[in-house]
């Protein structure tokens, strides 16, 4: 196997045939910079040449898996032409893309909350499984702006169309419990627990055939994700222009500012 790259932000942990790697930035609240998301999508590079790695496990540093985008990242910010802020938008959508298309069966490890980006980066994995007192939200609605990155096909696929609209819209957090019985998560492990259970799913998988494992896994994503890329091409261009709208302006400073925002569909 070949040697992984040093990444600032993210530590990695191979053991036999599984992998685990974690989101480092606890100090940022594994906040995913665009930084962190180039190193993912290196990461994934990484994990799809291997033949040695058979699962990856994906977990968040300190006691949670990750608050999304990380609205303070100097990057975030960056100017531009349109086409050029259209391009830094692929980020996020190409990060989820290229976990969700590796032949290695990922599971996320989700300990306390996991946020916006941080939700689409799990549902693009194949498994996820949840500490009790864990909870999953779409906060973006709320914010002002639509909920891209590919996450919608993903989430309606798990859950069903009225309850993907539900965690959608009403940008409510989704408990572990409620997250199970809706199908958006797979396991609910007693709290602190969530990594050691996404270990042991791991190694089942490693004890298996590989060759069947990535051939299975790979026909059974083709035929559920079929038709995402046709209903969520455009929302990377939704998303620049809700940003550009009043309503995001209002969303942001009404949620710095710890008050009820006031929307006026501008």
């Amino acid at each position: 196997m070949a040697e992984a790259p040093a990444w600032p932000d993210l530590a990695l942990q191979v053991t036999g045939a599984v992998a685990r790697l974690t989101l480092n930035r606890p100090a940022a609240r594994n906040a995913l910079s665009r930084s962190l998301m180039r190193q993912m999508i290196e990461a994934a590079a990484f994990f799809r040449a291997s033949t040695d790695i058979q699962a990856v496990v994906v977990a968040g540093a300190a006691s949670y898996f990750s608050a999304g985008a990380d609205l303070a990242d100097p990057e975030r910010g960056a100017g531009g032409t349109r086409i050029e802020r259209r391009q830094t938008a692929r980020l996020g959508p190409d990060m989820c893309a290229a976990w969700e298309s590796l032949e290695q069966v990922t599971i996320a490890a989700i300990e306390g909350y996991c946020i916006g980006g941080a939700a689409a980066l799990a549902v693009s994995l194949d498994f996820r499984i949840v500490g009790a007192g864990a909870y999953l939200r779409l906060p973006e609605i709320a914010l002002g702006m639509n909920m891209s990155w590919g996450a919608l096909p993903r989430v309606a696929a798990l859950v069903g169309p009225a309850r993907a609209k539900r965690f959608a819209i009403f940008c409510e957090a989704c408990p572990a419990d409620e997250a199970l019985a809706w199908g958006l998560v797979d396991e609910v492990a007693p709290a602190g627990a969530a990594l050691a259970r996404a270990h042991e799913w791991a190694a089942k998988v490693a004890a298996l055939p590989p060759l069947p494992v990535r051939m299975t896994k790979e026909a059974i994503t083709a035929a559920s994700a079929a038709h995402h890329r046709a209903v969520s091409h455009m929302d990377r261009d939704q998303w620049m222009l809700t940003s550009e709208t009043g309503d995001f302006r209002e969303g942001g400073a009404a949620f710095l500012q710890k008050r009820k925002p006031v929307f006026r569909g501008d």
